[in-house]
């Protein structure tokens, strides 16, 4: 029963240390993300994040400004540019590449 007790403690905790971030898509729309980690790729930072959905498998990736409103708060930008999507991904896929399976497209 200890070892149990002590599995349950440990994976509440586990829970706890997930980081969620709730965006608004262009329509407005809600939707929770698992903030993962951020990169800084020729002097600005790119973050990424896991949509909540059971199923999700696809990765976003952002990059993140600070607030002009507020200093405290940080701005997520969509990316449209795929080259520079590719190459802070590839970043990203060197930093944790022992702790995710990543498909190769």
């Amino acid at each position: 029963m200890k070892e149990y007790e002590e599995n349950k403690a440990q994976n509440e905790e586990e829970d706890e240390m997930v980081n969620v971030v709730t965006l608004n898509d262009e329509d407005g729309n809600e939707q929770d993300f698992e903030y993962i980690d951020s990169v800084e790729y020729e002097g600005k930072e790119y973050g990424f994040f896991l949509p909540m959905e059971e199923d999700a498998s696809e990765l976003v990736i952002l990059q993140i400004e600070p607030s002009e409103e507020n200093e405290d708060e940080e701005v997520f930008i969509g990316i449209d540019d795929e080259e520079l999507l590719k190459k802070v991904f590839a970043i990203f896929k060197e930093k944790y590449q022992d702790e995710f399976d990543f498909e190769e497209e």
